[in-house]
């Protein structure tokens, strides 16, 4: 079934963070709206560090050393940030839809740096200390070496329709897909966003393939067709889906893809010589004289080695 579904995909919805980027994102800019940009960035570690997320990892990693606060009741706020108390104070750290759930007012100096930063492709992560903005930083993943080649092999195979979903802005979304050559780019999209916008294209009768590898990307992962996941991927992730790039080498998904389709016409060419040959020995039992059981089974077991033989074929597969 896999083999069926996966030799037909002609649309792949691809994550951005740690799919078509390293996921290793590094500090690109950090902006304070505070005096006391040491205690700010305190509060911001404390929080992080209750985090998983690659920006939370890239965010600590930067702010390095400094004297962590005790952090209670922690919330993940899927697809926006985490909230909690960390020293007694409420600190929510995520992005602007968040800061709009907990009510920050952005001034006109923040919007500006938004906007600034987005426009350069990197992704927000807002701090704020009791319901005031203190605090941005701006991170940039790089896109893996290679990615924009592998992706024009996938549409040499005919996949047609390139989507990639993302949960930060639509801008940072915009730039990597016009610099990777993209036929889609969608932003703000929460887990349950990705997982409906894949039942759309089913329901419009695409074939889609999903690749991800985080514990967001599962839904998504189950629902399509293909599920893929990148080796360095989440147990989840992994467990989930239907094909496993290992060592996240995205180079292997264009040779999946072409092994998958070789496969299947093997498979088809093999069902042809199994049947053709079966067709041809009743025809030689009712429609001649020369049929005995000793030819009949010479053929036969001829038939069984083409096909063998026709298989094997597919151990010297290299992608084009």
């Amino acid at each position: 079934e896999v083999i069926h579904d996966f030799s037909r995909v002609d649309t792949m919805v691809f994550d951005k963070t740690g799919t078509l980027t390293i996921g290793t994102p590094k500090v690109a800019e950090k902006i304070v709206y505070a005096d006391n940009a040491e205690e700010v960035l305190a509060y911001l570690a404390s929080v992080e560090k209750e985090s998983d997320h690659p920006l939370a990892k890239a965010i600590v990693e930067y702010i390095g050393d400094v004297a962590l606060l005790p952090v209670e009741k922690t919330d993940v706020v899927r697809g926006g940030g985490i909230v909690a108390e960390a020293g007694g104070r409420r600190v929510a750290v995520g992005n602007a839809a968040l800061m709009e759930r907990e009510q920050v007012h952005l001034s006109e100096r923040a919007r500006s740096d938004i906007d600034r930063l987005e426009k350069s492709g990197s992704s927000l992560v807002l701090t704020a200390i009791d319901g005031e903005l203190k605090a941005l930083i701006g991170v940039r993943d790089q896109v893996r070496p290679g990615v924009r080649e592998d992706l024009s092999k996938l549409k040499k195979m005919g996949v047609k329709n390139l989507v990639v979903l993302s949960g930060d802005h639509q801008k940072t979304v915009d730039l990597v897909a016009r610099d990777l050559g993209l036929t889609e780019a969608h932003g703000h999209m929460l887990p349950e966003d990705k997982a409906a916008f894949i039942k759309r294209l089913q329901e419009k009768g695409h074939i889609v393939a999903f690749v991800g590898d985080g514990v967001n990307d599962s839904p998504s992962l189950a629902l399509a067709q293909i599920g893929i996941a990148m080796g360095s991927g989440t147990d989840v992730a992994i467990e989930t889906s239907d094909v496993v790039l290992m060592n996240s080498d995205f180079s292997r998904l264009p040779h999946a893809l072409g092994l998958t389709k070789a496969t299947a016409v093997n498979m088809r060419q093999n069902i042809m010589i199994a049947v053709g040959v079966v067709l041809a020995l009743l025809a030689g039992v009712f429609f001649s004289e020369w049929m005995s059981m000793s030819a009949g089974m010479l053929v036969h077991e001829a038939s069984i080695l083409a096909v063998i033989l026709n298989g094997m074929r597919l151990l010297r597969f290299k992608a084009a």
